[in-house]
């Protein structure tokens, strides 16, 4: 697919590209890359893997720019990514997708942006600022589950606590090396290292590198908050187990000195007074003992 380079993002065909050679932006797929980068004027030499690209980077050649994106699904931040390349030279734009999901995006643009491509660096700033545009709603999303766990943890409901937790620290621990990496990219294109951007258009990479800044800013938050609501978890499981112990003690406290009468009058020994008519005596005095002790306990509020 070819679209030309103006206000609107125009899909035009290749024979009129052919023969006015517009500035364009080509979207393909790994199959078709190479034959794509040439019809574009664009040399790279290494080869084509969607599957090897692990994370987000732009590198400067010498008469292009060359860019990978490994893209988190929103929802399902842990599992497979969207994956492309994206080629830059002076006048056209590759982007290189097995998924269809630039598709989808260059969609998107088409309804939502009145200035879609007027320029290349246009183009991309839209590209990218798409891709971007539902991640303040999920990491809201976020916050709210972990206010749920924090009223959860604060009724003492917290079955389920561990299992819950876990994989929100891991996706946002992803999210934010993500944003991180987009921030890093951003910066790279607003450097225009080897001139393929025009100076008065670089403030829409620097646009992008705030809005990942922020992006980023607020998973940390997120994550901080998160640790917060663990320690809370545990500060819980803590006061349980302590209550547990107390209690224990408790029951251990009362009962030791009836094991001592017990042992003491089960020994038995010889001309021992009261082993004939004592037994009523010594269940008299165990109930004394555990009437003492719980008074004593109720009195300095351990029970």
């Amino acid at each position: 697919m070819i679209y030309k380079i103006g206000e609107r993002l125009v899909p035009i065909k290749n024979e009129t590209w052919e023969k006015e050679r517009p500035a364009a932006v080509f979207l393909t797929d790994s199959a078709h890359a190479e034959e794509t980068l040439k019809k574009a004027g664009i040399v790279y030499d290494n080869e084509i893997k969607l599957a090897k690209i692990g994370f987000c980077k732009v590198e400067n050649q010498h008469e292009c720019m060359v860019g990978t994106l490994c893209i988190p699904k929103l929802l399902d931040v842990l599992g497979n990514k969207y994956r492309m390349y994206f080629f830059v030279n002076q006048l056209n734009v590759v982007i290189v997708d097995d998924d269809a999901f630039a598709c989808k995006l260059i969609q998107r643009i088409q309804k939502k942006k009145a200035r879609q491509a007027d320029t290349k660096e246009r183009f991309i700033y839209n590209f990218f600022a798409e891709f971007m545009s539902r991640d303040l709603e999920i990491l809201i999303a976020y916050e709210r589950r972990l206010l749920q766990m924090e009223e959860e943890v604060t009724r003492d409901e917290v079955e389920s606590f561990e299992n819950e937790m876990m994989p929100i620290r891991r996706e946002l621990l992803n999210l934010r090396s993500y944003y991180d990496e987009i921030m890093d990219l951003g910066k790279e294109l607003e450097e225009n290292e080897n001139g393929i951007f025009l100076e008065r258009h670089l403030k829409y990479f620097g646009t992008l590198t705030d809005r990942a800044d922020r992006l980023m800013s607020k998973t940390q938050h997120l994550l901080e908050y998160a640790q917060q609501v663990k320690e809370a978890y545990q500060s819980q499981i803590a006061a349980r187990q302590n209550n547990n112990m107390q209690f224990l003690t408790v029951i251990s406290t009362i009962f030791f000195p009836l094991t001592l009468i017990t042992g003491w009058f089960g020994m038995n020994f010889y001309d021992m007074p009261g082993l004939k008519s004592g037994y009523y005596s010594v269940c008299v005095l165990s109930v004394v003992v555990v009437i003492v002790s719980l008074h004593f306990f109720k009195k300095k509020k351990i029970i």
